[in-house]
């Protein structure tokens, strides 16, 4: 736990959506890679101080996790079905704040979505870290933001270092009392390094992936 929730990956969630996105109660959440060790935890932080929770992940299985263990209330399958499609009958009020991890299309059809006066937390671009360069970056950008006086903000979290340990008790409390559950992805071997990194990248983790070297 102090490699995951506890760990960079519980802080990155605490801070991006809490201060970053200043969710409020009755807010409409998305998070994407939601499945990965940040969106599990944003998605259930996002649950917790009483928001409607979409989350994006890759496949089906992933989905199913996000609404029947983790008490997301819908998630969208960017490799089944149209993102921006999707997202329109999910959150038919529009969207509040996006908790962005991946950039790219899937942030061009969130942006689409968004409500006025709405927040995004710029977390990652996991989309752009291995591969070729997109063709386009995300259209809407400035035009949207102009219109619908988005917030878009990046953040790295060592911004806050000098309240993690406010933070660590809270994200403590919440799963000693089960409101957050843990995901971790543990391989055995350090042999295995480089096929853990690679499959990374192919979005085959649920959860911190993690390296067991004895």
């Amino acid at each position: 736990h102090l490699l995951s929730v506890y760990g960079i990956a519980g802080l990155t969630a605490y801070f991006g959506l809490l201060e970053v996105g200043k969710p409020k109660a009755g807010d409409t959440v998305v998070v994407s890679a939601a499945a990965g060790s940040v969106g599990t935890i944003v998605g259930q932080i996002a649950k917790i101080k009483g928001c409607t929770v979409i989350g994006i992940a890759g496949g089906a299985k992933k989905c199913k996790l996000l609404t029947d263990d983790l008490g997301f209330d819908a998630a969208i399958d960017y490799k089944a079905e149209p993102v921006g499609k999707a997202l329109r009958k999910a959150a038919p009020k529009g969207i509040d704040v996006y908790f962005d991890n991946v950039g790219g299309d899937i942030l061009e059809a969130v942006l689409f979505g968004m409500n006025n006066f709405g927040r995004i937390a710029c977390c990652g671009a996991v989309s752009q870290y291995d591969g070729a360069a997109p063709a386009h970056g995300p259209r809407g950008i400035p035009g949207l933001i102009v219109v619908k006086r988005i917030t878009m903000q990046g953040f790295i979290v060592m911004d806050y270092a000098d309240r993690h340990d406010a933070a660590l008790a809270e994200l403590q409390g919440w799963v000693s009392s089960g409101k957050i559950k843990v995901m971790e992805d543990i391989m055995d071997g350090l042999e295995n390094t480089p096929k853990a990194l690679i499959g990374l990248l192919a979005g085959d983790n649920v959860g911190k992936r993690m390296i067991r070297v004895s």
